[in-house]
């Protein structure tokens, strides 16, 4: 009976809590939305089985060596940790003070844990290379500078300004974040607020780097919105573009682009990333790595690095990026308030950053002779290229001989940059307070 018992004991179904349950459903209904509904399968696949694994009770996958202690609950060594931390010896006054203590006290807590004999998880150790350093988004950037063609941008430069007015949707959600806490219904701190705004600017990697400095807390729950909601642009855009547009409007149709020399394509990465950073410095590592990603693409003398960038490296990072993000998927951190209130907050961005693109082209058209159909303004948020086939999808439906997916192609691009900068606006403002 002892080793029956021993066995039933060992088994994790025993050890199944209510919280990782309805993790392990959430999971499951994200890779149903990847495979069934094909809803950015490229991430949300992997951060749905990375959250499966992440929810497997006694596996600690996606546990550090300092959470696997406390979850060991070893009285000697909790009194260890408590008495480094000047708290009382148990799990709850040791997370608490964990939390408050400076990142080298952190550092120094995880390392006694190593020594005592624990070992992070397998999903522990991606987020940490993958995503505590930062290196994840960033070649993702690199692989979609790669990807980009800045033609239309430099073909139509007044289409920058679209991409920048989709940008006010990030500063309005955070606003709206903030507005929550004043007022006392969801709390969220202003490092939170600022991670959840990012989500209005449908950049996955954006949001992912930037929840990673800021709220790496909420990262789980950021990605999965921004991420969801980039699928369902189709859905989110159009309703307000119709709303803010006329049929004249949406029938106006665009002179031809220019043909944009080649050597405009090389100067340009170069240019952007020297005005950009020498002003914001802090936007110099996503925008830098895009910038790279593109030199690389438009040069036309390293071929096999740029396909190798937009390609297989690209690729072999996405799957470690995901399964990272689901490491994030757990009960404590998801099941929370705030995961409600991002959702919320993510679907109210998109819907700002899109109607402020449309309106932007509205105004630049007051005082243009060459009108701009507002229909484009809406790709300025990063969602490439979908937002920029949805703006066609909708003209099209007006005039079915108007084509606007190259002329959106320049507030999409436009988009991303801006998605660059405002990240790098958030870590200089937000961290300096």
């Amino acid at each position: 009976m002892e080793s029956l018992n021993a066995l039933l004991q060992g088994m994790g179904l025993m050890h199944l809590g209510a919280g990782q349950a309805i993790m392990l459903l959430v999971s499951l209904l994200l890779l149903w939305l990847a495979i069934a509904k094909k809803f950015e399968p490229l991430l949300l696949l992997p951060i749905g089985f990375g959250g499966l694994l992440s929810n497997i009770p006694e596996a600690g996958m996606a546990l550090t060596a300092l959470e696997s202690l406390l979850a060991h609950h070893d009285a000697g060594q909790l009194a260890v940790i408590a008495a480094k931390l000047n708290c009382a010896p148990d799990v709850h006054a040791i997370k608490e003070a964990l939390a408050l203590a400076l990142p080298s006290v952190q550092n120094q807590m995880e390392n006694l844990a190593v020594d005592m004999g624990y070992t992070p998880g397998v999903l522990a150790l991606f987020y940490k290379v993958a995503i505590g350093s930062g290196v994840a988004p960033l070649v993702i950037f690199m692989g979609v500078g790669a990807m980009t063609d800045f033609g239309p941008l430099l073909a139509n430069p007044r289409t920058l300004l679209l991409g920048a007015a989709a940008q006010f949707g990030i500063f309005a959600t955070v606003l709206g974040a903030l507005t929550l806490n004043y007022f006392g219904l969801i709390a969220f701190t202003l490092p939170q607020a600022a991670a959840i705004g990012i989500i209005g600017g449908a950049d996955g990697p954006t949001a992912i780097y930037l929840s990673g400095k800021l709220a790496p807390e909420l990262l789980g729950a950021i990605a999965v919105a921004a991420y969801s909601y980039m699928a369902l642009v189709p859905l989110i855009q159009p309703p307000i573009m119709k709303a803010l547009t006329s049929e004249t409007e949406r029938k106006i149709r665009m002179v031809q682009l220019r043909t944009v020399s080649k050597r405009e394509k090389i100067l340009f990465p170069v240019v952007l990333l020297m005005l950009v950073a020498l002003l914001l410095p802090d936007a110099a590592p996503l925008l830098g790595m895009f910038c790279f990603g593109n030199l690389m693409r438009e040069s036309g003398v390293v071929e096999r690095l740029s396909d190798t960038v937009q390609n297989g490296l690209i690729n072999i990072v996405t799957i470690f990026l995901g399964l990272s993000v689901g490491a994030k998927l757990v009960a404590d951190k998801f099941l929370q308030p705030q995961t409600l209130g991002i959702l919320l907050l993510g679907v109210i961005a998109f819907g700002i950053g899109t109607a402020a693109g449309v309106l932007m082209a509205k105004l630049l058209n007051l005082c243009s002779k060459n009108k701009i159909n507002p229909l484009i303004g809406s790709a300025g948020v990063s969602a490439v290229p979908m937002a920029a086939r949805v703006s066609n999808k909708v003209g099209l439906e007006s005039d079915a001989q108007n084509f606007l997916l190259m002329h959106a192609m320049g507030p999409n691009v436009a988009g991303v940059i801006g998605s660059a900068i405002a990240a790098g606006v958030m870590l200089k403002y937000v961290l300096a307070m």
